[in-house]
């Protein structure tokens, strides 16, 4: 039997056949239509995904459970999207529609918490009876797993790290309130303490790759810098670290989970974050002497958003 996992996007739909370890057998992917009515952007899913199960040399009566995984709140327990506002859906029954033009079971999620679920089945948290997963990106999500399931909340909206207030009357965020962890923790925040620092240090390194172009400024180039000595992208990094630090101590001293993996396109720096936040965190924990959860990073990439919506209906 064989799993379909369906990644929804903001510019593209990817689809992936997935077999019981989690590994892609096939993939196929569409535009994602956003001038189009609900009913019709759901029919152009599910012919996607007929067409690639057909691609891939297999057949409906192989398939076991279709998963989608979509930027926005879901509903598990009644199959519904609250909302996603990048495709424009608010309050949509996702599984009553889908299942009009496939009759398999459908199961949706939050794109960041099937991230999650995707790594505790076939990435660096595999094998352990709890995880958490943070993506560091634009903005900051996540995942909590235990025992192989995804914990979404009582009432669907949980994981929600990235909002979780990390500064009392901090930087104001997009969801209304101030002080979140996506104002800290996120690649835009990076960003945003770069460009501030380096409006009045113009001889930092990071002006200089940027040509004076302080628009251009991003993660890699602040992390490349640091990593060269640049003083001010320094500045930057440690900062950065300091509230990711705690973050991550927070949810251990909060939920003790075996593992927490870093994901998004901030933890591409790879060891040179890794071996910082490792070390921030241990400032943090509470008990300093005794065993706290691994930090990994993440290790499937744009994959595992087929691979942990695919695994919902296991």
């Amino acid at each position: 039997m064989i799993y379909v996992g369906i990644d929804v996007g903001g510019t593209g739909i990817q689809v992936g056949l997935v077999d019981e370890s989690g590994k892609i057998l096939c993939k196929g992917g569409i535009v994602t239509r956003t001038d189009i009515p609900f009913d019709m952007q759901v029919k152009a899913m599910a012919d996607c995904v007929l067409d690639t199960i057909d691609k891939g040399g297999y057949t409906l009566g192989d398939v076991k459970a279709i998963g989608a995984g979509v930027p926005g709140v879901t509903d598990p327990r009644t199959g519904n999207i609250a909302f996603c506002t990048n495709l424009g859906w608010v309050d949509v029954p996702f599984v009553q529609e889908f299942n009009k033009h496939i009759a398999k079971p459908v199961f949706v999620g939050n794109d960041a918490t099937v991230a999650g679920l995707a790594e505790s089945v076939a990435g660096v948290s595999a094998g352990s009876d709890s995880s958490v997963f943070v993506t560091l990106g634009t903005g900051v999500g996540g995942g909590i797993v235990f025992n192989g399931k995804v914990w979404n909340g009582f009432h669907g909206v949980g994981s929600e790290i990235g909002h979780m207030i990390l500064e009392l009357d901090g930087e104001p965020c997009t969801c209304g309130n101030y002080g979140c962890v996506e104002r800290y923790c996120s690649a835009t925040a990076i960003i945003r303490m770069a460009r501030e620092l380096c409006a009045v240090h113009p001889e930092s390194e990071i002006v200089k790759v940027c040509e004076g172009d302080l628009s251009r400024v991003n993660a890699k180039v602040v992390f490349d810098a640091a990593k060269n000595g640049d003083e001010i992208a320094l500045k930057v990094f440690h900062r950065y670290v300091k509230y990711l630090g705690q973050l991550v101590a927070s949810l251990v001293n909060c939920i003790d989970p075996e593992v927490i993996v870093l994901g998004g396109g901030v933890s591409k720096a790879g060891d040179f974050l890794l071996d910082a936040v490792r070390a921030e965190t241990r400032r943090y924990v509470l008990y300093k002497t005794l065993p706290s959860a691994r930090i990994e990073l993440a290790k499937l990439g744009p994959d595992a958003g087929i691979i942990g919506a695919a695994m919902l209906g296991k």
